[in-house]
């Protein structure tokens, strides 16, 4: 049997750091909820293909922030809680609705009443409590590639020293190691938010992206499908040196491809990076592009999975249990006309649109293949927490896809750095400085709302740099406050800030959260910087105690 080309999803995790930080509606809830209705669900669905035989790949990200909290025994201690409160909000709904005669939504607070206790028992005795481990095991067993991210989720093209780029990379490598036991072989950028080397309005050279990947051995990362689309191909792989000078006297450089160009890029295969212009890194470092026609049917707001009219509602629940107990029903209906959910319904569309799936997947790569010749890859990116908490059924679909692709003649289940080992990247590419965001550019993150964080965050970074080379060898009170002022550096310079205040989601938490950890930053600077490393060292304490974040932190990350 001859594939034609490789699959794989590819699983973005990621949750802001919010342990400690607040409950409903905003806060450490959010975790809880991830872990109840996405990560200990697909880890159920991953362990039951294995089990059954089913030889599935499967690349997923997990960034060191989220791995962080995953790992603390007060998330966990505090999800067993939240779960034990759904479990008795379901069952106090039975009654309540055999009471006013209505069975099936009896029927209903029952099934959610054994769904959440199914995800209960599985935490406790399938995971023994250990979600990360659950994890750790399937990519030890080969059924995964668990890749990471910087450690906050920072925001790197808009960071403005080098020293916080290489902090943010290095302290999420730490991380994840110290939790797979094994350094990583991609990541994923967050935000697939790249930038091209550039020279600033100091005349200074800022590396491309890729140069601070490579010496940490992350030989794979992803951008947004039109960064590969519209960015240019620059030469083939066994002619990469002296691809040009450095072009940059801008930001953006690189621009999309005229229309009609048969050098356009394509999705379905990998390029080596060479965003310096001056050839390739040692070793070098290759992007896979998000395939759009896979993501669009499940991301299309459209005529994507989850808007089936038969799939749960996300958004209406309960005036007291805050269950959800009715259909998507259609697009336009208003949320008090919703029907009430029938699981049979869902479970057939479920059938219906992986089978779809699947052989739209082979569709695609014997195509590509027929058209081509090469063995080509569709990546199919997405937000894990898409699957089980606002698509219920999506963790399902998943299960079905992986089993449907497994037995597929065409397609070959792989993840992203096997398939790169199989079939390295042929051509050089100079990806556009892009992001997978509103407009493919920066906009999300900096704009008329979010465009204040951003000098508070390069002061703090500037700041870190001149604390740090006053104190090359600190050690006692003075390294133990050093390394809680790195801690705040990385949380402040999360992404997930200003994304919040973007969306409106939860600005004015997000700002609450923003300037309490500039606070901290600045409150330790200042005492380090006026040597009272006692009265430092014990504020550090007391903020290690709520945030408990990167143990191992090593400020020297953050040097200049």
């Amino acid at each position: 049997m001859v594939k034609k080309g490789a699959f794989t999803f590819v699983l973005h995790s990621h949750l802001p750091y919010c342990r400690l930080a607040g409950r409903w509606p905003h806060g450490e809830e959010w975790l809880h909820e991830a872990i109840s209705e996405t990560y200990v669900p697909l880890l159920n669905a991953l362990y039951d293909l294995r089990d059954e035989g089913v030889r599935y790949r499967l690349t997923i990200g997990i960034t060191p922030v989220l791995a962080e909290q995953l790992a603390d025994e007060t998330v966990l201690e505090h999800t067993v809680i939240f779960l034990q409160n759904k479990i008795a909000a379901a069952a106090a709904d039975v009654p309540r609705f055999v009471a006013a005669g209505d069975a099936h939504m009896a029927f209903l607070a029952g099934f959610y009443r054994d769904i959440f206790q199914r995800v209960l028992d599985s935490l406790r005795e399938r995971y023994a409590g250990d979600i990360i481990g659950g994890f750790k095991r399937l990519q030890d067993e080969g059924y995964l590639e668990i890749i990471t991210s910087a450690a906050t989720h920072g925001y790197l093209p808009l960071l403005s020293r080098d020293s916080s780029i290489r902090g943010q990379l290095k302290a999420g490598m730490e991380s994840y190691v110290r939790h797979f036991g094994r350094p990583p072989r991609a990541i994923w950028l967050p935000e697939c938010a790249y930038r091209p080397a550039y020279i600033n309005e100091a005349g200074i050279v800022r590396p491309a992206l890729e140069e601070f990947l490579a010496p940490l051995g992350l030989g794979c990362f992803f951008v947004e499908t039109h960064a590969i689309e519209g960015g240019r191909p620059v030469g083939k792989a066994a002619n990469d040196v002296a691809i040009g000078p450095y072009a940059a006297v801008q930001r953006r450089y690189v621009v999309p491809l005229a229309e009609g160009s048969n050098l356009q890029g394509t999705t379905y295969r990998p390029y080596y990076v060479s965003g310096s212009g001056h050839g390739l890194t040692n070793p070098p470092v290759a992007a896979i592009g998000r395939n759009n026609r896979t993501g669009m049917q499940v991301w299309s707001g459209e005529w994507g999975y989850p808007g089936d009219q038969d799939y749960r509602e996300f958004h209406k629940k309960d005036h007291i249990s805050g269950m959800q107990y009715w259909r998507v029903t259609g697009a336009r209906i208003d949320l008090g006309q919703k029907d009430v959910y029938h699981p049979d319904w869902a479970e057939y569309k479920v059938g219906e649109h992986s089978r779809h799936f699947a052989g739209l997947v082979d569709e695609l790569l014997a195509n590509y293949h027929q058209e081509s010749g090469h063995f080509g890859i569709i990546a199919s990116n997405y937000d894990t927490e898409l699957f089980g908490h606002w698509w219920f059924e999506g963790i399902e679909w998943i299960k079905q896809v992986l089993r449907h692709l497994a037995k597929s003649e065409t397609t070959e289940l792989m993840t992203a750095s096997e398939y790169l080992m199989a079939h390295p990247p042929e051509e050089v590419m100079a990806v556009p400085e892009s992001s997978w965001g509103a407009g493919g550019n920066h906009w999300t993150w900096d704009n008329p709302d979010t465009h204040w964080m951003w000098a508070p965050i390069h002061e703090a970074e500037a700041r870190m740099e001149k604390v740090l080379a006053a104190h090359p060898a600190a050690t006692g009170p003075a390294a133990q406050a050093l390394k809680q002022m790195a801690r705040e550096l990385l949380l402040l310079e999360s992404s997930d800030w200003p994304f919040l205040v973007t969306t409106g989601q939860a600005d004015q938490y997000a700002i609450q959260r923003f300037r309490g950890h500039l606070d901290r930053f600045e409150r330790l600077a200042d005492l380090i910087e006026a040597q009272a490393y006692d009265r430092a060292a014990a504020l550090a304490e007391e903020l290690w105690e709520i945030d408990k974040v990167f143990p191992t932190i090593d400020p020297s990350w953050f040097s200049a």
